[in-house]
């Protein structure tokens, strides 16, 4: 019986829950910068951005244990070491995140201007942005093991409840209670989502010897965690320098509120073309497994068609309402100068391009491919800030500075997706007998690099 390309229950509830987190992101912009102060609005982007990156400390370890899970569930069978391994990797990332929240509670706290009201709902914010690693790591597992639905649904159930607590403090909800409601959501779907995983095998019922089971992860996968290091790091400094660079050019303020609205969009965007991608990842991977080249083309340009389809809305409504949406956004807090528009959509398009393209090759293990190119992109980067902090440019040159350089990333992307992944499938397929290649246990993998 032939495939189909998507699993429509899939479509729909990772396309509502992609949706859901753009619209969250804007209406948390639009309730902070009418209930917060300029100053302390920026100070809550501050610190969400060092919980975002946390993400750094992943170095790819996620994706490379996406790669050995769904070897294995495609070929039928189970391990216990890498169940044992992503175990151990979800753990770590929990107790990193926990320890996190404490010590920005504990540095604000010290801090003279900071009750401890203020102290403890700055270390619950980060408590609340830095879960996402550890969820970022339980979606994988999931896919990894054909959940993905089950996942789906339960990342629904948060967004809904995170879109509640907005609308709740707009109201007159205290801030602080509105955040520990959400930390208790959020504990309730991550212990939902492990009970699952570990019931198909991708996760172990005990945490014993987890510590041992994470440094045999390290031992098993040295060469990849190098290329897939890189490429993650590039993509987590990628997104987050701008918070650094921008404050020390401009001081706190009207300055990153601009940044991270524009960020806002920049990020839901991502959030959405990554949704679409994940629809089709469980095709792609199989495709490539199965050496059959034409599903694995006609399965991208089906993420691509429907990735345009969310890309073409935002960019017309960006075009035609930009200044009465970020009007209605930030209010007063901050004016978003009219030159971001067109920046605006050109990011769209180019982060579009670059995650259709890096789904195909991390999710198939082209690690060391897209490293390259990440590594050239920081480089870049790096020069723009430096450049930005000699010139002295304003913050609308700095962005388009920035969006120059992702752009060409993202063609970098684009024919090494063609050069690498596509083009392999249709050669082995064109070869009789030709055979996928095996693990170190013998069992088959998709192609990793």
């Amino acid at each position: 019986m032939k495939r189909r390309l998507i699993s429509i229950p899939f479509f729909l509830l990772r396309t509502t829950t992609a949706g859901a987190a753009l619209v969250t992101g804007l209406l948390q912009t639009y309730v902070f910068a009418h209930i917060l102060s300029p100053q302390r609005f920026s100070i809550f982007i501050l610190v969400a951005a060092f919980g975002y990156s946390l993400w750094l400390i992943d170095f790819g370890i996620v994706k490379i244990l996406f790669v050995r899970l769904r070897a294995r569930f495609l070929a039928g069978y189970q391990s216990d070491a890498v169940a044992g391994h992503a175990t151990a990797v979800v753990l770590f990332y929990f107790a990193l995140v926990t320890t996190g929240a404490l010590l920005c509670f504990v540095f604000m706290a010290a801090h003279a201007g900071a009750s401890l009201r203020d102290a403890a709902e700055f270390g619950l914010f980060f408590w609340f942005v830095a879960l996402n690693l550890v969820w970022f790591a339980l979606r994988n597992i999931a896919i990894a093991v054909d959940e993905y639905v089950l996942f789906e649904a339960l990342e629904t159930v948060r967004r809904a409840g995170y879109f509640v607590g907005l609308a709740a403090v707009l109201f007159g909800l205290p801030l602080i209670v509105m955040l520990i409601a959400l930390n208790a959501l959020w504990a309730v779907v991550v212990a939902a989502c492990v009970r699952r995983m570990i019931a198909r095998g991708a996760l172990r019922p005990h945490i014993g010897g987890f510590v041992a089971d994470f440094v045999s992860f390290f031992r098993a996968n040295k060469a990849q965690l190098v290329r897939s290091g890189a490429y993650a790091a590039s993509e987590i400094y990628t997104a987050n320098y701008p918070y650094l660079i921008v404050p020390m050019l401009f001081g706190l303020g009207a300055p990153p509120i601009i940044l991270d609205t524009t960020f806002k969009v920049f990020r839901g965007g991502a959030t959405i073309f990554g949704a679409v991608c994940d629809i089709l990842v469980p095709r792609q991977t199989s495709a490539l497994a199965e050496r059959d080249g034409p599903t694995l083309v006609r399965a991208t340009l089906t993420a691509a068609a429907l990735c345009s389809i969310p890309a073409a809305i935002a960019c017309l409504i960006l075009y035609f309402g930009a200044d009465k949406l970020f009007h209605l956004l930030l209010g007063n807090a901050a004016t978003m100068p009219p030159a971001t528009t067109p920046i605006l959509i050109v990011l769209l398009i180019a982060n579009l391009t670059q995650m259709v393209c890096h789904s195909v090759l991390v999710h198939n293990g082209y690690f060391r491919e897209v490293a390259r190119i990440g590594m050239a992109v920081v480089t870049a980067m790096t020069g723009v800030g430096a450049y930005a902090v000699l010139a002295h440019i304003d913050i609308v040159q700095f962005l388009e500075a920035y969006v120059a350089v992702y752009t060409c990333g993202a063609v970098a992307a684009v024919v090494l997706m063609i050069r690498g992944p596509i083009r392999l499938a249709h050669e082995i397929a064109a070869v009789p007998g030709a055979a996928p290649r095996k693990l170190s246990d013998g069992k088959a993998a998709p192609a990793t690099r």
